[in-house]
């Protein structure tokens, strides 16, 4: 499956009760909740779809929420408990999966609790190393660090966040080991990579190309399955040779288990109207973002397997929260 692709929206079997439930929504306020602070990806896609789906489409205002903590579990959370009737949503990340291996006592499964609605975007990272780093290229970083294990030095805003789980993929698929330095919060593992005391770090692409243009940062790889337009000299992940191997964050739209089916299927497709505008592609590309739009199944198919593979990296890395 490619990332990117548009995929056909499926209609959805209804049920009597499902299509009287579908039939009077909304008859109140929409709450979408977002698991994260203000300015984040997912918050960024809600407020741009509540706002449209609000004027545009719906009678009844579309009310964005965010309720941060415990990395969204607490949002999620709410969400997951919430009245399955098309009036509580979420806007979420592909660390909604990330976390189910994270914690052990979540109160909440990201496969079996909710009723995905579909993709809304993807963001990729990019790796990338400070000048001084002598490895250029992803496969001289691989030599350099099975020749020199725990030498080389990477840094993440935070254990277990996707730019930490992203290097902890590439060790595990490349058989190295390097040093995490983890940081609280971004900026600081930023500052410290243009200063020299980190070699490594994943980044988004919007924050790392204008560094790597300006020459304060050296692109290694683009964690994106194809060479990214922004950076598209730089060769991905499988072009340095670690095939089978992304990184890319993932961004969707999900409701409580047991919404109705027509429910969904008109959120689904309500939704994917307003992502595939000229106006999502524009407001999206400058926050990094591409728009995206799925059935609900393969979202949930996404979910599904993305649950696996990061438990598998989390596992073998012996990684737990701090």
């Amino acid at each position: 499956m490619r990332r990117r692709k548009i995929l056909p929206l499926l209609g959805l079997m209804a049920i009597p009760w499902a299509s009287k439930a579908a039939s009077a929504w909304p008859d109140q306020a929409v709450r979408l909740v977002v698991p994260f602070t203000p300015g984040t990806g997912p918050d960024i896609i809600a407020r741009f779809v509540a706002e449209r789906l609000s004027a545009k489409i719906i009678s009844q205002p579309v009310v964005v929420e965010n309720i941060a903590g415990a990395s969204g579990n607490i949002g999620s959370q709410q969400v997951a408990r919430a009245k399955p009737d098309g009036h509580t949503l979420m806007s979420s990340v592909n660390t909604l999966v990330m976390n189910a291996s994270l914690y052990k006592n979540l109160f909440y499964d990201p496969v079996a609790d909710f009723a995905p609605l579909g993709l809304s975007a993807w963001g990729s990272l990019v790796l990338v190393a400070h000048p001084s780093q002598r490895p250029g290229t992803l496969a001289e970083l691989i030599a350099a660090a099975k020749a020199a294990p725990r030498t080389l030095t990477y840094g993440s805003p935070g254990v277990g966040t996707p730019h930490h789980l992203s290097m902890a993929l590439v060790e595990t698929a490349a058989g190295i080991e390097l040093v995490h330095v983890p940081y609280k919060g971004t900026a600081g593992a930023v500052q410290d990579l243009l200063g020299g005391q980190i070699g490594y770090m994943f980044l988004p692409v919007h924050v790392s190309a204008q560094q790597i243009r300006a020459g304060k940062l050296k692109a290694i790889a683009a964690g994106s399955p194809q060479r990214l337009p922004q950076l598209p000299d730089v060769p991905t992940l499988a072009e340095g040779g670690l095939t089978g191997v992304d990184v890319d964050m993932w961004y969707g739209f999900f409701a409580p288990k047991g919404t109705p089916p027509e429910l969904v299927d008109r959120l689904n497709k309500e939704i994917a109207a307003i992502l595939s505008s000229p106006e999502a592609k524009a407001a999206f590309e400058a926050q990094g973002l591409i728009p995206a739009t799925s059935t609900p199944a393969t979202l949930g198919e996404i979910v599904a397997r993305d649950k696996g593979r990061w438990a598998d990296v989390i596992a073998k890395r012996g990684i737990k929260p701090e």
